[in-house]
């Protein structure tokens, strides 16, 4: 899908959401879809299969027994969870490997579980926070892909502080990465509360409380994840954040720090 104007200083095209998933949003679409049907959309990709069910039996999950096809999948993690998991590998896959890209992949992994377990805890939208976790770096992806050697630099630059790399971004190439990143949501069809988390999580705080009452939930959530990725006061994040949706802050400690330390012990 081309970039609009504001992306042509990149020279890019924004990569195909791969066939599948294109199907698979179309069938989550729909309230009617049984579980059976996205288990038998996701194995008619054998190659996307085959990684999804590797994956499930890995160490990360935990399972008491492997599973043998992604039925058995759903089954024991969830329509949500595997849904959000094939997205991963989806996105993944879009991309040349480098040691930058899978340290970012890593994390995006890492980040999206931790949003997705917590937000079911929570009695909040799984799948939405699992991938508005997953996506949130997602325009960096593209900004390495199409622009390794300058933007490895700014990253480096500026990379822990969001407002000096978003005006790096936008001298550089004209856009920032979250921007990116949502339109990058948007053309694969993720809900819209999921692409204006990515384009607005990396605002201050102050400015959260223009957005409807979905995308706050991910940005409070999202932000109490980041600072437990970061090794950041989580109580003390929670305790500034937590008036935007109305919960309290050591709910949201409690639904995040389980999965945090069960993925802790993991990685």
């Amino acid at each position: 899908m081309p970039t609009g104007p504001d992306m042509r200083a990149l020279e890019l095209d924004l990569p195909a959401c791969p066939r599948a998933l294109v199907q698979l949003s179309q069938l989550l679409s729909s309230e009617d879809s049984p579980l059976s049907a996205i288990a038998e959309l996701i194995e008619s990709d054998m190659a996307l299969a085959s990684a999804v069910v590797r994956t499930v039996n890995s160490s990360l999950f935990g399972l008491s027994r492997r599973v043998g096809t992604v039925g058995e999948a759903v089954r024991y993690l969830g329509t949500s969870e595997v849904t959000a998991l094939t997205f991963e590998i989806g996105l993944r896959a879009a991309f040349t490997p480098t040691p930058e890209l899978e340290s970012l992949w890593d994390r995006a992994s890492r980040r999206g579980m931790l949003m997705g377990r917590s937000a079911q805890a929570l009695a909040l939208e799984a799948l939405r926070a699992h991938t508005a976790g997953l996506f949130a770096r997602s325009g960096q992806a593209v900004m390495l892909s199409r622009a390794a050697m300058p933007y490895s630099a700014l990253l480096r630059r500026h990379g822990s502080d969001e407002a000096l790399l978003a005006q790096a971004e936008l001298d550089a190439f004209g856009l920032t990465h979250s921007a990116l990143g949502s339109a990058l949501c948007r053309a694969w069809g993720l809900a819209d509360d999921v692409s204006e988390y990515v384009r607005e999580h990396v605002r201050p705080a102050s400015e959260w409380g223009r957005h409807p009452r979905g995308v706050r939930d991910l940005l409070v959530l999202g932000a109490v994840v980041d600072a437990l990725l970061d090794g950041r006061n989580v109580h003390e994040v929670a305790e500034t954040h937590s008036g935007w949706i109305a919960l309290e802050p050591e709910d949201i400690v409690s639904a995040v720090m389980p999965h945090w330390q069960r993925l802790s012990g993991v990685h």
